[in-house]
């Protein structure tokens, strides 16, 4: 199913749509997408981050002097899967404290997938991606006729990136979540929008798709 145009509908609405996705998105990871080890939690604080989705690996309990940051139940944070809302990028001051919390994810060695499915603004004129690749020292600019931003970071000395730059009405493509720097799974973003769309209320449906 295509990319929709969520700028047709409030916050709330998206926000609703939203929830499912994360639960669509833990599903699919919790359901053999994660190697051994790994599991996804939804909507955990890590850090001072509020993630949608977390993916964590298991560890010795008698390990427990080794790591830093730690999750309730001792489990150590490997990667934060990110879905922005229009609440993100509201004002400069909402996108600055996103950007400063990805930024500081990655630097503490978080692996991030983030998912921009609304155009830029004022506030990030070059979309979510573009601040936090700015802050990161780099620069981005979204290809003419692709607002819409899929980000995959693998946190390391230097942070490396793969944009996918994409539109409304295109469909979404798998993306890579790091586990360490050089390894990953795809997540299936195509079939977990779809299963969260699956129960947006008909009311909305039309209004998203152009037909009320």
């Amino acid at each position: 199913m295509p990319i929709h145009d969520w700028t047709r509908v409030s916050a709330g609405t998206f926000h609703d749509f939203h929830l499912a996705w994360i639960a669509e998105l833990r599903r699919a990871l919790n359901g053999g997408l994660l190697p051994p080890g790994y599991y996804a939690l939804a909507e955990q604080v890590a850090d001072q981050v509020i993630p949608d989705v977390l993916a964590l690996e298991e560890v010795d309990s008698g390990e427990d002097g080794r790591l830093v940051i730690r999750h309730a139940t001792g489990d150590r944070i490997v990667a934060l899967i990110e879905i922005i809302s229009p609440g993100n990028k509201q004002s400069r001051a909402e996108l600055n404290s996103f950007v400063d919390k990805a930024v500081g994810a990655l630097k503490t060695g978080y692996h991030l997938l983030l998912m921009d499915l609304f155009p830029p603004g004022r506030s990030d004129p070059d979309g979510i991606h573009g601040a936090v690749w700015q802050q990161l020292g780099g620069t981005y600019n979204p290809p003419p006729g692709k607002p819409l931003t899929l980000a995959a970071y693998a946190a390391a000395t230097i942070v490396n990136c793969y944009v996918e730059p994409t539109s409304v009405g295109t469909e979404l493509i798998p993306m890579p979540l790091f586990l360490d720097p050089e390894h990953y799974i795809y997540v299936p973003l195509e079939p977990t929008y779809l299963g969260a769309y699956e129960g947006v209320p008909g009311r909305w449906k039309r209004v998203i798709e152009g037909t009320a």
